[in-house]
């Protein structure tokens, strides 16, 4: 790292797009080591604006020449707002200013300290908060940067201590920059010890198929040195292939007799989940989770390994697992409106959705589920349509949103979304496609009472803040 980029001596970074997730968290981080940050984005409401103002940020609405004028380093989101053609980062070219994407800058920060990297499709974000929480509650003073606008207990998404040894990071194989730079975002990170939820395709727009996601993740895995390990979902078919011949340190876990630590007595009832392990025939547990769903056992038992690989003693692990509550967006209590629960959660891939579905109906009894569902880019919708039709089938009504345009692709929004509710239709009856929020809620309203479950990883969530808003 040279000495423009050693966030030791840099005193001012510009953030472009600081209010998504990542970059937010990573603001954190960088609040914390005493820099001065400025930052700008598109004129939206996002989940994230009461998290930077909580931290006392403030940011320009959209994008100018005129915010580039002293800051010593430039780090934009990879994701949109035109890369290193945005004109805060040509204006800071032209300076002489460095420039980083996030997942450049997230694992720069991260070398400071032994990495524990979390990847895969679905369950990165609720797998590295509790990771991070085990480790606060045993005091190992973890550094993290998830991606979550709040985490509960543990408040903000990031956090940089000087003290302790270890960082938590989402890693995620989305490119670093779409249309300047391929390379899989956490190839940035050098991490120790990696988990790996579940392997799946996911990224149409800029994977061309299975193969060449697994490959990514295959190279990932090949990055983990000889004293580190890979703690991977043993139970899920595309990461059992990847690891075949990976000549590492490699811990399973799952429900089948082979992986290394089976997953056990998964009680999943209204408002409780319990399970246990069991390790070398020696049983581990029963431990307590209080958030719902076989997935979140999965992700509870991959941090239980991380710690227990780090000597923290089992009994300190099952006193700090029921400290967790969840993170924002991820089956997020939102209210009440007379008898209708307003719930949000962020799956946006089939098997997320079918996992937080199935979580739902055994959370909430014989309650009726209505999601109201906003997809999530038009290439994954397009191509994964069979498996997003097949996903709702634990839903006792669907109502479905316009694509949200996450502005890194073009298409139709409504014409997919309607395509979409006519594969769903084929499976199950009470489904509607409603072309604006105004139309969904005026048809929420009408619902008696239930589950009213927001999904989607755009901004389908303010539908459910407008509800209780207007009630």
């Amino acid at each position: 790292m040279n000495q423009k980029t050693d966030f030791e001596k840099v005193s001012l970074v510009h953030m472009i797009g600081i209010k998504g997730v990542g970059m937010t968290a990573l603001a954190a981080c960088l609040k914390d080591l005493g820099i001065k940050i400025t930052g700008s984005d598109i004129a939206q409401e996002f989940i994230t604006d009461q998290t930077l103002k909580k931290m006392g940020l403030s940011w320009w609405e959209n994008f100018s020449t005129q915010h580039i004028k002293n800051q010593e380093l430039i780090i934009a989101t990879g994701s949109g707002h035109q890369g290193p053609n945005n004109p805060e980062a040509q204006a800071g070219l032209k300076k002489g200013i460095p420039y980083l994407t996030h997942g450049q800058a997230l694992g720069k920060l991260m070398r400071k300290k032994i990495g524990i990297s979390v990847c895969g499709v679905g369950g990165k974000t609720t797998t590295s908060a509790i990771v991070a929480t085990l480790m606060k509650e045993t005091n190992l003073k973890p550094s993290f940067a998830i991606g979550a606008a709040e985490i509960f207990p543990l408040g903000l998404p990031g956090h940089f201590e000087k003290e302790g040894q270890f960082f938590i990071a989402e890693a995620d194989e989305y490119v670093t920059a779409k249309n300047f730079n391929h390379q899989p975002r956490f190839d940035w990170q050098n991490p120790k010890i990696v988990i790996c939820t579940n392997i799946e395709y996911d990224h149409p727009d800029v994977y061309p198929d299975l193969a060449s996601t697994k490959k990514a993740f295959k190279n990932f895995f090949e990055k983990i040195p000889n004293d580190g390990v890979l703690i991977i979902n043993g139970d899920n078919q595309n990461n059992q292939k990847v690891i075949k011949n990976l000549n590492k340190k490699i811990l399973t876990y799952g429900e089948n007799d082979n992986s290394n630590y089976q997953i056990k007595e998964v009680s999943l009832s209204q408002g409780k989940t319990s399970f246990s392990l069991q390790y070398n025939k020696q049983k581990l547990g029963p431990f307590t989770l209080r958030v719902p769903g076989r997935h979140n056992v999965f992700n509870a038992a991959a941090a239980i390994i991380v710690l227990r690989n780090l000597g923290v003693d089992l009994k300190k692990i099952k006193k700090a697992l029921p400290k967790f509550t969840g993170t924002k967006r991820r089956f997020e209590f939102l209210g009440k409106i007379d008898k209708k629960e307003i719930w949000d959660d962020y799956a946006h891939h089939p098997k997320q959705i079918k996992a937080t579905l199935s979580a739902a109906k055994k959370w909430f009894g014989k309650k009726p589920i209505t999601v109201l569902f906003q997809s999530h880019t038009f290439t994954r919708t397009q191509q994964l349509i069979d498996g997003f039709a097949k996903s709702f089938d634990l839903a006792d009504q669907v109502l479905v949103l316009p694509i949200y345009d996450a502005g890194r692709e073009s298409g139709d929004n409504k014409k997919i979304a309607q395509k979409l509710t006519k594969k769903i239709k084929g499976r199950q009856k009470r489904v509607l496609f409603v072309p604006n929020e105004k139309t969904a809620i005026k048809k929420i309203k009408k619902i008696d009472q239930g589950i009213i479950l927001t999904m989607g990883a755009g901004n389908v969530w303010k539908i459910g803040r407008s509800l209780l808003k207007n009630d």
